[in-house]
């Protein structure tokens, strides 16, 4: 279970080789927890260098194969992570960003949107609530983006996607309040990982390290939603109520 300090016995890194992720297990090394940390993410040289990673810091590591788009291996996964043992935090830390004017146009990567940013969010995370359920505890981190907050015509297939796991997961938070399960939803704006590589940054970017310390800081308070960084919020309250028509007009 989680100490009185915030310091989880064991860590599920959903999309573990994800700059994010990684950086949560940095932030809590940096507080003094010492979790099991078990990286799910597709096999190769790229999850051989996360759970190294891991090692160097001086944690316990282990390894799963993990492939969002194939919901169907989903549930015998993550039955056999929680086999014999409580999983304390988990984090839904994958996605899909692309290129945003094909993701429209092109069949074939919309639903390879809709299904990584969506469809494999919630199949991870209906089977998580039945952890956290059977336990009595556990905190479930999604990692959403402001993007979904209000979806623009600049990357409206990402937006719509990350605008439907966030509202299941601040769903699931409801639904697993009574059974003692915690759910924070993180939206960051944008951060400056391997996935943003090479785009224009945007006003307020934020770095892995500052996306991963307000993880750490929502599961040790028990916040359900955070902006990342917090003057996002403001500045989204406000597109929020622009009129349509001038909403269009705006460069964003």
């Amino acid at each position: 279970m989680i100490n009185a300090l915030g310091q989880p016995q064991s860590l599920f890194l959903l999309g573990g080789t994800s700059d994010i992720a990684l950086a949560v297990v940095d932030r809590y090394v940096a507080i003094g927890a010492r979790p099991l940390v078990i990286l799910a993410a597709r096999p190769g040289p790229r999850r051989e260098a996360a759970a190294q990673r891991v090692r160097d810091a001086g944690l316990e590591v282990e390894t799963v194969d993990f492939d969002a788009d194939d919901v169907e291996s989903h549930p015998g996964l993550i039955a056999d992570v929680a086999k014999g043992r409580d999983l304390d935090v988990s984090v839904v830390a994958f996605g899909v960003l692309g290129d945003e004017e094909s993701a429209w146009q092109d069949h074939a990567e919309a639903v390879r949107h809709a299904r990584i940013n969506y469809l494999a969010p919630v199949s991870v995370g209906v089977l998580l609530g039945e952890v956290v359920r059977r336990q009595g505890h556990g905190a479930i981190v999604a990692l959403s983006s402001v993007a979904g907050e209000r979806v623009r015509r600049s990357n409206f297939v990402y937006g719509s996607g990350k605008a439907g796991m966030d509202g299941f997961y601040l769903g699931l938070g409801e639904a697993l309040r009574d059974h003692g399960g915690h759910v924070a939803v993180i939206r960051p704006g944008f951060v400056h990982t391997k996935m943003t590589e090479g785009r224009a940054p945007a006003p307020l970017s934020v770095s892995p390290e500052q996306v991963a310390e307000a993880v750490v800081e929502a599961v040790a308070d028990r916040r359900e939603l955070t902006w990342v960084p917090g003057a996002m919020r403001i500045v989204m309250s406000g597109l929020r109520h622009v009129p349509r028509k001038v909403f269009r007009r705006l460069p964003v």
